[in-house]
């Protein structure tokens, strides 16, 4: 699959841009984006088990521990990025704003998903996908960590989307994905607003957020069985209640977007 190259270089007035990002078909730069706030503990074993990439960034969400030391000292080639604001989903929109590979990869700094398993997401975009959609319950995916509680949850939302959407997801609310970089500007994240806590978007509704969006810009999606790991040392963020009511308040706010869509493409096609 060809790609394009693809460069996002910050600049002000009078400021020499460097030169894009070149890649060829057969290897195109990968951009590995790890969200962490205080995983310090967990960071040995994530980064040991990463394969060879291109570029591997750290968005550090203001660890009070030394989780941006043991990054460096592991990988002192690894970039890493402040986020501006609060939140998985500003941590990944951050790091998506910062990265100069061709492909972006997101995985978990806990643990859970494991970097083992990023050439499985990388052949499914080499292989024609837009956007490679790790699913826990697809092909040989599994979880070691998901509770019934969230699982009868994300099973409702993702027929909920599914009806809505006309997608055919099976794991809605997993944060293991990869796509082509050309495609960052469809998923519309806010990088650059500085606000206290979160704006919408900025939590663990993001990877609801991406699915949705990829879905109504019709992306190429092709789902990569994944398995979840628990997480290794730490207690995770996630709320099932709270943060299941941000995903389905993100589905109430993307559903007209995407009858406007649809509503385009019929008057395009008539």
């Amino acid at each position: 699959m060809s790609t394009v190259p693809y460069a996002r270089p910050q600049a002000g007035a009078g400021t020499e841009l460097p030169p894009p990002v070149l890649s060829t078909a057969s290897e195109p730069l990968v951009s590995v984006i790890i969200p962490a706030l205080n995983e310090a503990r967990n960071l040995p074993h994530v980064m040991a088990a990463l394969p060879a990439v291109d570029e591997v960034i750290l968005v550090d969400g203001g660890s009070t521990d030394d989780t941006v030391d043991v990054a460096k000292r592991l990988m002192p080639g690894i970039r890493v990025v402040q986020q501006n604001r609060r939140g998985k989903g500003n941590a990944l929109a951050c790091g998506f704003a910062a990265a100069t590979g061709d492909i972006i990869v997101m995985i978990d700094a806990d643990g859970s998903t494991d970097p083992k398993e990023i050439p499985s997401f990388i052949a499914a975009l080499r292989a024609g996908a837009d956007f490679a959609k790790g699913s826990r319950f697809s092909g040989s995916g599994g979880s070691a960590d998901i509770t019934w509680l969230r699982r009868l949850g994300n099973h409702g939302l993702s027929l909920m989307v599914n009806v809505l959407f006309r997608t055919r997801y099976s794991d809605l609310c997993y944060g293991y994905n990869a796509f082509w970089a050309r495609h960052l500007d469809v998923f519309d994240l806010d990088s650059t607003t500085e606000a206290e806590g979160r704006l919408w978007g900025d939590g663990f509704e993001i990877e609801t957020l991406l699915n949705l969006r990829a879905a109504r810009a019709r992306l190429r999606i092709v789902e990569v069985p994944s398995y979840e790991q628990q997480r290794i040392h730490g207690e995770s963020n996630l709320n099932a209640f709270t943060d299941g009511m941000r995903v389905l308040r993100t589905i109430a706010r993307e559903w007209p977007r995407r009858r406007a869509s649809a509503h385009r493409e019929a008057e395009r096609t008539r």
